[in-house]
């Protein structure tokens, strides 16, 4: 019961990695707010779940991409429940563009993914920051990825918004500090229906990759926790959980 008493938004909180999230956040004794734009029905039944297991959690809906909705969001929540503790930028969007095929980035595909995976991300770390700083320990987790590493992903575009997120989270630790804590999690290949990979990537990415699997929902979720409420001396570092690929490489 780690995060007892503690109010956690979890943007994108109810599919895939964020459910993960989310469930782990109130398996850890947070209420939990599972923010979504238009997956509605799933962020309904992730809150739905956590509620029948004991725990705490509402849907919440609302569009990172909009600023207006975003502050709106944080002011309802902390009037909600009198405190926000943990914001976890979760929300994202990619639409899979071989990255040899430079025509087909559009500027649609370009505009959706830069406006959802950094400018999203930062209108809450802004809107979050008054409320975090009234509260002792108060954390941002950010969901970003390993593609920036090597320069692959799902597109040119997701690999350089979460490069820019890589660095937000420096620049909102530096900025933040000493109230709030900001780190990210950066996770490879996880089995979910993002970016509209097909089955056969995932199995040969698992395939080849040190541990012998891929990583979970659940795994992300743990390192998010421990980045909120565990790592106290922890800030502006960013966290790989992909079984070892960037680290020690792919078995051969």
């Amino acid at each position: 019961m780690r995060m007892k008493d503690r109010v956690v938004i979890v943007t994108g909180g109810g599919t895939g990695i964020g459910r993960g999230i989310s469930e782990t956040f109130a398996r850890a004794g947070a209420t939990v707010v599972v923010n979504y734009a238009s997956s509605k029905d799933a962020a309904e039944q992730t809150a739905a779940a956590i509620n029948a297991d004991g725990r705490s959690a509402i849907p919440y809906q609302t569009s990172v991409t909009d600023e207006a909705q975003v502050k709106a969001m944080f002011v309802d929540v902390n009037e909600r429940f009198g405190r926000i503790d943990v914001l976890v930028n979760n929300a994202g969007w990619s639409k899979r563009t071989p990255h040899h095929l430079l025509d087909d980035l559009t500027e649609e595909i370009w505009d959706r993914t830069m406006n959802t995976n950094l400018r999203g991300a930062f209108y809450c770390m802004r809107a979050a920051a008054p409320y975090l700083k009234k509260q002792l320990g108060a954390s941002i987790v950010n969901i970003v990825s390993i593609a920036p590493y090597s320069g692959q992903g799902s597109s040119i575009v997701y690999a350089a918004s979460k490069a820019g997120l890589i660095s937000m989270t420096k620049s909102f630790a530096r900025v933040l500090a000493p109230e709030v804590r900001v780190n990210a999690v950066a996770p490879g290949f996880v089995r979910t229906r993002f970016a509209g990979w097909p089955p056969e990537t995932f199995d040969e990415a698992a395939k080849t990759a040190p541990l012998g699997r891929l990583a979970t929902p659940e795994e992300i979720g743990e390192a998010a926790l421990f980045l909120a409420s565990g790592g106290t001396g922890i800030t502006g570092e960013t966290i790989n959980v992909d079984v070892g690929i960037t680290s020690i490489g792919r078995r051969v």
